[in-house]
């Protein structure tokens, strides 16, 4: 019997990107679509989906939204087998 292998995230359409904010704070496994992602401008695309979802989120807590100052892709974690 084969094993099964735990599907990745990018296989499913999204990319994770791990974001830090301007006061130091930090958000991990942020999902932007990943058809949006790859053209001429490469990450750049991500940032203003993530700022959207960050004033969505600032919103409904009632606080201010927080500026990015780096974004990067999360680490792809390789699946490990189920047994």
């Amino acid at each position: 019997m084969a094993k099964r292998i735990k599907s990745r995230p990018q296989e499913r359409g999204f990319i994770l990107f791990d974001v830090v904010y301007e006061d130091g704070s930090r958000a991990s496994n942020r999902r932007v679509p990943a058809e949006i992602l790859g053209g001429l401008d490469g990450d750049e695309p991500a940032r203003q989906i993530i700022a959207e979802q960050e004033e969505e989120i600032a919103r409904k807590a009632g606080r201010q939204g927080r500026e990015i100052q780096s974004l990067t892709r999360s680490p792809v974690i390789k699946p490990k087998p189920i047994v």
